[in-house]
This record gives structure tokens, C-alpha cells and sequence, in this order.
């Protein structure tokens, strides 16, 4: 694993209890050219505000946290 994507992976481990208090959860599913594939599971897979959490929540933190990052998309 690369050491951008162990770092992404570190910093989802720190947003996953929150997502999994509402019964959902992340998956890290790659990292290429700064963007970040997750694949949301759970209560969020279904859920109409889960694109809102993507953006908002998890890709704020993970731009804030490592740099390199340039955007989060589910797959």
C-alpha cells in the first residue's frame, strides 16, 4: 500500500465510528491522482443524504488532513 493510501486509510478509520454510530460505514477502495474511491455500505448505502456526508463530512476532513487529496467520490 502506498503511503498516500495508508494515510487516507488512517484518517477514514478516524471518520468511521461516526458513520457507523447512524449503522453505516466506509470502505477505502483506491486512491489514484488524489482522488479517493470509497464505497459507502450500510445504512449509508441507501441513504439521501449520503452524497452530502461524502462532501461535507468525509472529503472536508480528508482534504484538511493530507493535502494531496483532491476529491472523494463513491463507487
Amino acid at each position: 500500500m502506498s503511503d498516500l493510501k495508508n494515510r487516507v486509510q488512517m484518517a477514514i478509520n478516524k471518520v468511521r465510528p461516526s458513520l457507523q454510530a447512524d449503522g453505516g460505514d466506509i470502505e477505502l477502495v483506491d486512491v489514484i491522482d488524489g482522488i479517493v474511491k470509497v464505497r459507502l455500505k450500510g445504512a449509508c448505502a441507501g441513504c439521501p443524504m449520503s452524497q452530502m456526508t461524502l462532501k461535507m463530512g468525509v472529503e472536508a476532513y480528508l482534504k484538511k488532513q493530507i493535502s494531496e487529496v483532491k476529491a472523494v467520490e463513491a463507487v
